[in-house]
């Protein structure tokens, strides 16, 4: 078995410099929600592990608020989507969409393909659209008619 040298002042010298963006994107975020810090902590963290984020609450905690300032301190796309009964599968994943002046079809990509969402209520809406959700998140991509794309 080989040993090598650490220097351990260079590797916190690195871990400092790699958590920059980090520190600026949890001050950013400490600007608009305050008195969140658990929250705004483990959002960053789910962003780091490349997660999700079970996020659950009364009314009024700034829930929607501080999932959208993520959203916007990374410079990327959120949807909310807004789980009611009547909702389908194909509006959260999206869908094929006839042309009819060239006689073909047009994907039209549902909130899914956001970068990140925030998805309220889900307890509300049918299996079948729950069970879209989850295969999203845990395959991380949607088939549409017959095509498959990653998100």
């Amino acid at each position: 078995m080989t040993t090598t040298q650490v220097d351990v002042k260079q590797i916190g010298e690195e871990v400092q410099a790699a958590s920059a963006p980090f520190d600026r994107l949890k001050q950013e975020l400490h600007r608009v929600i305050v008195g969140q810090d658990d929250l705004l902590h483990k959002m960053c963290v789910g962003l780091l592990a490349n997660g999700h984020i079970l996020i659950e609450g009364v009314p009024g905690l700034a829930k929607t608020t501080a999932v959208s300032c993520l959203a916007a301190g990374i410079r990327t796309k959120f949807q909310r989507i807004q789980f009611t009964p009547d909702l389908l599968p194909a509006d959260l994943t999206g869908t094929l969409i006839y042309r009819p002046q060239d006689g073909t079809f047009e994907v039209s990509k549902g909130p899914l393909f956001a970068n990140v969402i925030l998805a309220d209520e889900i307890n509300r809406a049918p299996a079948k659209v729950q069970s879209a959700l989850l295969e999203s998140m845990q395959e991380r991509q949607v088939t549409i008619g017959k095509e498959t794309y990653r998100l």
